[in-house]
């Protein structure tokens, strides 16, 4: 403790000569006096006192909430801009075709903005817009529909193979792959087929096959047999049989040594697939096998 007392003493020039010799009789004074020659070369920076608190300062306000002053101009074409970005959406949805598609074994029946009636065959799908249809009554069709159309102006049913064009009446229209089957049952429509206009009045029908009518007849029906659940066909292949069984029942059909291009007249109900399968089998001389996964397989029977 003296030798501290001592040292603090000499530091502050503070020290008598009486204890200076006392600290030099200390074997640690060669050491103080090496430290004092070192610190004496260092020299003390100026310290700004007024312009480091005012740094201080700025930096505690720089801290603080800041106050932005808005641009009336600025905020109003961000709101101006926002409307015409929901405006333009809605223009776009308003715009879009409506499309109604049914799937395997299912039927749909709608009105359409006129009120005219369609009742939409299994696996089919009708495509219009909405916002036109009262300049244009106009309808795309992949498929099967009956239609009920109400009095007014011209009403066209587009398909891939044809165009179907009425004024008010009742008509059935099948359109699938390579087939085309127009039946009018009240009222009269025009087939626009290629480059000719074929005229069918009420009680008559048009069958269309790969571009080329094969029939033009006089029908007794008064609606198409599918929308009471049962599909009827007259002189039909055996192949475009099956197409129709597996568009109203979910099940895949398989054949085996079986000609697809024979012929079949006859109708299959839409509720009880083993009914069904046999009402074509039968008049053909035909089997089937029914797995459980529902995979159908017909074969010839064998003869006796």
């Amino acid at each position: 403790m003296e030798k501290d007392y001592l040292l603090a003493k000499w530091l502050n020039n503070e020290i008598t000569n009486e204890e200076l010799e006392q600290l030099k009789a200390s074997p640690e004074y060669a050491s103080y006096i090496k430290i004092a020659e070192a610190t004496s070369q260092l020299k003390t920076p100026n310290f700004k006192k007024e312009a480091n608190f005012k740094a201080i300062q700025d930096k505690k306000e720089a801290k603080q909430t800041k106050v932005v002053a808005l641009n009336p101009l600025k905020t109003v074409l961000k709101i101006a801009a926002v409307f015409a970005v929901l405006f333009m959406g809605y223009l776009y949805i308003n715009n879009l075709d409506t499309q109604i598609t049914t799937e395997i074994a299912q039927k749909q029946k709608f009105l359409l903005p006129d009120d005219s009636q369609v009742v939409l065959n299994a696996n089919s799908s009708i495509k219009y817009n909405k916002k036109s249809w009262n300049k244009n009554r106009e309808l795309s069709l992949d498929g099967e529909a009956y239609f009920k159309v109400t009095k007014g102006q011209k009403f066209s049913i587009n398909t891939k193979q044809g165009v179907v064009t009425v004024h008010g009446t009742q008509f059935n229209v099948f359109s699938r792959n390579h087939q085309f089957y127009v039946n009018c049952y009240e009222g009269l429509v025009s087939v626009t087929l290629n480059d000719s206009i074929i005229m069918l009045p009420a009680g008559e029908f048009l069958k269309v096959e790969n571009g080329s009518v094969l029939a033009h007849n006089i029908s007794s029906d008064n609606a198409p047999s599918w929308i009471n659940n049962e599909s009827s066909f007259e002189n039909a292949t055996l192949q475009s049989v099956i197409k129709e069984l597996e568009i109203q029942y979910p099940i895949k059909v398989t054949t085996k040594n079986i000609d697809l291009n024979q012929r079949f007249s006859g109708s299959f109900s839409h509720k009880d697939l083993n009914l069904a399968l046999t009402l074509i089998c039968d008049p053909l001389n035909l089997s089937f096998d029914i797995d459980e996964a529902k995979n159908v397989t017909l074969y010839a029977k064998e003869n006796p």
